[in-house]
C-alpha cells in the first residue's frame, strides 16, 4: 500500500527515508519539498502529482509524509501516520525535528517493524516497547523469557495486552469527558452548540478481563422500551442521548456493539482511550451569560455581566473564568463583583473575572467602568464576544451517562469500578 515513509523538517530537509516498494526512489522527497514545503498555497493534506499521492501530517515542527503509487485507502495512511506520532510521543515524550535526529536508530527500528512491503502491522506502544526498547542490553536469559511473552502478544488474537498481568488490587477507572461547544448571539439566541467527547479508560487488571458497559443511548433504549420513539415524543426522552460520529478503539467489539449497543472489550493495561463520540441534540448548557455594555459618553464605558450555572444544586463548578474584552484604548477600570476576583488586564484588553468554585442554580454579578483615552481614529469598536473557561464535575452537557459496568474474568476477583464525568469548555463564547 505504501511505497515510502519520509519525515522532513519545517525546513523541507529530508531527516528520516524508509522506502517500502521498488516502484519509487528517494528522489520523490524533492518533488514535495518544492510543491508542499516550500509552497505557500497548500490546502490539502493529499498532493496528487502524477502516479504518485503524498499523504502528508505536520507534528510541532515535522512534517510525516507516506507516498503511494496506487489507489489506497486515504483514511487508513492517516491512521497510520497518526499512529506513528503517538508513538513518538510515548517513546520521547515530545515527538520533534531534536527527537528524531537523537534517535534515528530507534525510528528506523520502528518503522521496519510497523509496516512490513508498505502494509501497516502492530503499532501498539505498549507492545512495540517488549521488543524495541531505549534501555541497556539484557541478560541472554531474561531475553529467552520475555521472547516467548513478545510472541505470544505481537501474534496473538489481543495484541494490546499481556495475558500475564497481575494485580494485588484490580481496579477500573471510567472517565467520561465532554467539551461543550457553544457560540450563543446578543440576544441569547443559541447560534452553535455541540458537544465532543470521549471515554478514557485506566485499567489496573490482572489476566485477560472481558469489560462490558452501556450507555443511555437512545437507541438501544427504545429498543427496550424505555424511550419513546420520536413519533411519539417530539422532544428526547428524558436519559435518552442521541450519539453522532462515535469512534472506538481496536479492542472494543464492534459486533456487540452494532447488534445490543452495549461496549465490549479487553481493555489494554494502563489507561487508553476507548471511546469518542459528538452530539448536536439537546444540549445542557452548564452555565448561561447575559452581557449589557452601555457607552455613556466618549471617555466612560460601563459593563453588567451576569452568569447564571444551570446544573443541580448538589454539583460544583471549579476554576470559572470569564474573559469580558474591553476597547484597546482604555486606560482603567473599576470592578465590583458578588463572587470570585475580577480585574483589568491589559495586555489581553480583558477584565478577567475568576470564580474558584461555583454552586449549581446560582447567579453572580459583575459590574464594571471602564475609562477610556481618546483616539485619533474613529474606527468602531468590533466588541469581541466573551469567552468562558471551567470544569463542572459530574456533570455532562450531553445527558450522557453509563448505565452499567461490568468485568468478567475466568479466576472470577473482586474488582473496584469507578466512574467520573467531567464536562470542560472546547469555545464557550457569547457575543454581547
Amino acid at each position: 500500500m505504501l511505497s515510502a515513509f519520509f519525515i522532513f523538517n519545517v525546513k523541507g530537509e529530508v531527516l528520516i527515508s524508509r522506502i517500502y516498494r521498488p516502484d519509487i526512489k528517494r528522489s520523490v522527497a524533492d518533488i514535495f519539498r518544492i510543491q508542499v514545503v516550500s509552497s505557500t498555497d497548500v490546502r490539502s493534506p493529499i498532493t496528487t502529482l502524477g502516479s504518485m499521492s503524498f499523504f502528508h501530517v505536520r507534528h510541532e515542527n515535522i512534517y510525516l509524509v507516506a507516498v503511494t503509487k496506487i489507489n489506497a485507502n486515504a483514511a487508513l495512511i492517516f491512521e497510520f501516520l497518526y499512529k506513528v506520532t503517538g508513538l513518538g510521543r510515548s517513546y520521547f515524550g515530545k515527538f520533534d525535528e531534536d527527537a528524531v535526529k537523537s534517535n534515528f536508530t530507534l525510528i528506523y527500528e520502528l518503522l521496519d517493524e510497523i509496516c512490513d512491503f508498505g502494509f501497516p502491522q502492530n503499532t501498539e506502544a505498549e507492545t512495540l516497547k517488549l521488543y524495541i526498547t531505549t534501555e541497556g542490553v539484557r541478560s541472554e536469559r531474561a531475553m529467552q523469557e520475555q521472547g516467548s511473552k513478545i510472541a505470544i502478544q505481537a501474534t496473538g488474537a489481543v495484541a494490546w495486552r499481556r495475558p500475564d498481568i497481575k494485580y494485588r488490587k484490580n481496579e477500573a477507572f471510567l472517565d467520561v469527558v465532554e467539551s461543550v461547544n457553544l457560540l450563543m448571539s446578543a440576544k441569547g439566541t443559541i447560534l452553535r452548540a455541540d458537544v465532543s467527547g470521549q471515554v478514557l479508560m485506566r485499567a489496573y487488571l490482572s489476566g485477560m478481563p472481558e469489560c462490558k458497559f452501556g450507555l443511555n443511548d437512545k437507541v438501544l433504549l427504545e429498543k427496550e422500551g424505555k424511550a419513546p420513539t420520536a413519533s411519539s415524543s417530539g422532544k428526547r426522552a428524558a436519559g435518552a442521548v442521541e450519539l453522532d460520529d462515535c469512534q472506538f478503539h481496536q479492542c472494543v467489539k464492534l459486533g456487540n456493539y452494532e447488534r445490543d449497543r452495549t461496549i465490549n472489550f479487553i481493555p489494554p493495561d494502563g489507561e487508553c482511550e476507548l471511546m469518542k463520540y459528538r452530539t448536536t441534540e439537546n444540549i445542557n448548557l452548564p452555565f448561561r451569560v447575559h452581557a449589557v455594555v452601555v457607552e455613556i459618553s466618549k471617555n466612560r464605558m460601563e459593563f453588567k455581566v451576569s452568569v447564571r450555572s444551570q446544573f443541580s444544586s448538589k454539583i460544583f463548578a471549579q476554576n470559572v473564568q470569564l474573559k469580558i474584552p474591553v476597547p484597546t484604548n482604555t486606560s482603567g477600570v473599576r470592578c465590583l463583583v458578588t463572587a470570585g476576583k475580577g480585574k483589568y488586564v491589559g495586555s489581553e484588553n480583558a477584565i478577567v473575572w475568576k470564580i474558584s468554585r461555583f454552586q449549581g442554580q446560582q447567579e453572580y454579578l459583575l459590574s464594571a467602568e471602564a475609562e477610556l483615552t481618546n483616539t485619533t481614529t474613529k474606527k468602531a469598536w468590533s466588541r469581541p464576544p466573551i469567552s468562558m473557561d471551567f470544569q463542572v464535575l459530574m456533570f455532562t452537557a450531553s445527558g450522557l451517562m453509563v448505565r452499567f459496568l461490568k468485568i468478567f474474568e475466568k479466576s472470577n476477583y473482586p474488582s473496584v469500578k469507578w466512574v467520573r464525568y467531567m464536562t470542560k469548555p472546547g469555545t464557550y463564547q457569547i457575543r454581547f
